[in-house]
């Protein structure tokens, strides 16, 4: 099992920044991906961003929506079970629950309970 705590949403204003935490404890050696997806109201859930490990590369690789790109930076920490989001410049349509994200080498996927961000115009 894998349990995921996330730390750092609030009420900002348009154009201000907020950092996202996400701490993993648990079996955290089998996560090889962890990220962030967010949902609005009367919207879907979608991905935000993510990074994982390569273990050949002994480095990670990112992914981010087009919607955020420029904007918003994923990063790792602390042996790997910590990840963050970096959010800069925020819009109103950045208003939504984030959830963090966790994925394992055996396919399972793990679901913070969600942090609550709110950009005010």
């Amino acid at each position: 099992q894998v349990q995921l705590v996330e730390s750092g949403g609030g009420l900002v204003q348009a154009g201000g920044s907020l950092r996202l935490s996400c701490a993993a404890s648990g079996i955290i050696f089998r996560i090889n991906t962890m990220g962030w997806y967010r949902q609005a109201p009367g919207k879907q859930r979608e991905l935000v961003a993510d990074i994982s490990n390569s273990d050949i590369r002994n480095s990670d690789s990112s992914n981010y929506a087009e919607s955020v790109k420029g904007r918003f930076t994923i990063s790792r920490a602390n042996a790997k079970n910590t990840v963050y989001l970096q959010m800069n410049s925020l819009k109103p349509e950045d208003t939504a629950v984030y959830y963090c994200k966790a994925s394992t080498t055996n396919g399972i996927h793990y679901w913070g309970q969600g942090t609550q961000v709110v950009i005010s115009s």
